[in-house]
């Protein structure tokens, strides 16, 4: 890690853009430890196991029918920032489609910004379902940030072995909603698209970015609903120490979480775990599984904090 060559990348920064994406990622790697991902055969085939495990377990509780991604990655820090540039450069084209002239200082600043955010987030990322939103490819990818799981399990005083698997679970649990939802992917990519098109146009589609908000909260809130029936017996400690960890984050790291929108991502888990949870409640899992048939049985916004009237349209 050097913080002279994150910021020399910055400085070199070049192009016609307003950001220059290649000094983005030299610039956030720089900056970031890539941490250890010396992986023993062993480990290996504990990640593969966990991910089938999941599998089964998510099929057996959901009845939804999903496949596996292809590829499944023990990333560094290092490979995250790579998996995740292409992704960045393309949500940021509509905007950079429209800049004009872009003095350098200004572009210095963009990059510089962006490369802040992604060694941020490949600091604090623990594994991640990439259905390839916005991003060319044949195939979705599931990854897991080892040297963040280690560090996480740590601070946490929980076992690696159990941490691993819990994030693995979460994250299958996202590939089997997407994996139900054929449709899901596109939706949110155009709903994503057309609300940074409006922002490039100079104004803000509240209607389009609750549309997502709700969309997003539907996602992990499934996942926060599923995970409770489909893991390894009872896990309210490992819930209780990620919740006091988020609480007692220092002001500066909550100040970043606010700037970037993961306190948001907090309050979806949340809502969206209460709007599934009352639908199970009052019917069964199978019926929040109604959730994916398509774009019109998504909750609105409304009744995300109305779940009988969801189940009065839908169900």
């Amino acid at each position: 890690m050097s913080i002279y060559r994150s910021v020399r990348a910055v400085t070199d920064a070049s192009g016609d853009g307003p950001v220059d994406w290649d000094a983005v990622g030299d610039a956030a790697k720089a900056a970031t430890d890539p941490g250890d991902i010396d992986v023993s055969a062993d480990e290996q085939a504990a990640y593969a196991e966990d991910v089938r495990d999941a599998r089964d377990r998510i099929r057996r509780v959901t009845a939804l029918d999903f496949d596996l991604p292809e590829a499944v990655e023990i990333q560094s820090r290092h490979h995250w920032i790579d998996a995740n540039v292409a992704t960045f450069e393309r949500v940021m084209a509509p905007i950079e489609s429209r800049a004009e002239f872009i003095p350098g200082i200004a572009r210095m600043v963009n990059t510089g910004s962006m490369a802040f955010a992604l060694s941020f987030l490949s600091n604090n990322v623990l594994g991640q379902y990439d259905p390839l939103l916005l991003a060319d490819g044949d195939d979705h990818k599931l990854y897991f940030v080892r040297p963040n799981i280690q560090r996480v399990a740590d601070s946490l005083d929980v076992s690696y072995p159990r941490f691993r698997r819990w994030i693995a679970f979460h994250e299958v649990t996202h590939a089997a909603e997407f994996g139900a939802a054929a449709w899901l992917p596109e939706h949110l990519e155009t709903t994503m698209q057309e609300a940074v098109e409006k922002l490039a146009e100079g104004s803000i589609d509240r209607d389009q970015l609750g549309e997502l908000d709700t969309a997003m909260t539907a996602v992990e809130g499934y996942a926060e609903l599923v995970m409770d029936d489909a893991f390894d017996g009872e896990y309210a400690d490992l819930r209780r120490k990620l919740d006091e960890r988020r609480s007692g984050r220092g002001p500066l790291q909550q100040l970043i979480r606010r700037v970037l929108g993961l306190n948001m991502k907090r309050r979806q888990y949340e809502r969206g775990k209460e709007f599934f949870q009352a639908v199970v409640d009052a019917r069964d899992i199978e019926t929040a599984g109604l959730v994916w048939q398509s774009p019109e049985t998504l909750p609105t916004d409304d009744e995300l904090d109305d779940p009988a009237a969801w189940l009065s349209r839908v169900a």
